[in-house]
């Protein structure tokens, strides 16, 4: 069963995303706070593909929750909601793990799409091949059985949607990629958002596999293009 938990404060937002998250065909949880988001998270050990959090909410808001979810797991795709169209609340947002954003109003078939597009992606985790198959790229292993990546044997925590990117680039070496490419790649050709997504996720990356972040040495900037990966 898909299992999705949804924290949102306002009733009858909740209600809408629930009703249309179970035709759908998703086994739903929803709470309205985000204390509440924790406490389910950690009852059902943590057993989710997908959690959606609003950002604005009393006592412990999304951005919180978010930050307390990445500590517990990388695996779980995260959705935030927010009200404001603002950019520094998406970027907020997925700096801190978050896998999309849904901008409040949404429709049904929004929702529904930006919720199985990660859907599919946190799948792909569990799905085993009966061989090994590995990539590598200087100090990098990517080992795409177990969905996992090391640097000088060291494993390095990456989110499905960090990792996917991840696997593109190495698929790529050397290759300018554009910015369209790596969003259709990563989100598909129907997501619904822009492209500052794939800029911020890659400043996510950055700061989890780079010596110095500000200056990159694997993935690099194509200005006014996109981003390649330098093979070393």
């Amino acid at each position: 069963m898909k299992r999705i938990l949804v924290c949102e404060d306002e009733d009858a937002i909740r209600d809408f995303v629930v009703i249309n998250l179970k035709r759908a065909g998703y086994d739903v949880f929803d709470v309205n706070c985000g204390e509440e988001a924790l406490r389910v998270f950690d009852e059902e050990n943590g057993n989710f593909d997908i959690v959606l959090l609003d950002i604005m909410m009393p006592g412990i808001d999304g951005f919180t929750v978010c930050k307390k979810l990445r500590e517990k797991s990388s695996t779980p795709g995260i959705i935030m909601l927010t009200a404001k169209a603002q950019e520094m609340d998406k970027v907020n947002g997925l700096m801190i793990g978050a896998d999309d954003y849904i901008t409040k109003p949404f429709s049904p078939s929004e929702l529904t799409a930006r919720v199985d597009a990660i859907y599919r992606r946190v799948c792909m985790s569990f799905i085993k091949d009966d061989k090994s198959m590995r990539l590598e790229s200087g100090p990098f292993v990517l080992d795409i059985n177990s969905r996992t990546v090391t640097k000088n044997g060291v494993s390095i925590d990456l989110t499905q949607v960090e990792y996917q990117i991840l696997e593109y680039f190495m698929n790529n070496k050397n290759t300018a990629l554009d910015r369209s490419s790596i969003l259709n790649h990563i989100w598909g050709e129907s997501y619904y958002g822009d492209d500052k997504i794939v800029d911020v996720n890659i400043r996510r990356i950055r700061l989890k596999i780079e010596d110095e972040p500000s200056n990159p040495q694997y993935i690099m900037t194509i200005w006014g293009y996109g981003y390649k990966w330098n093979e070393k």
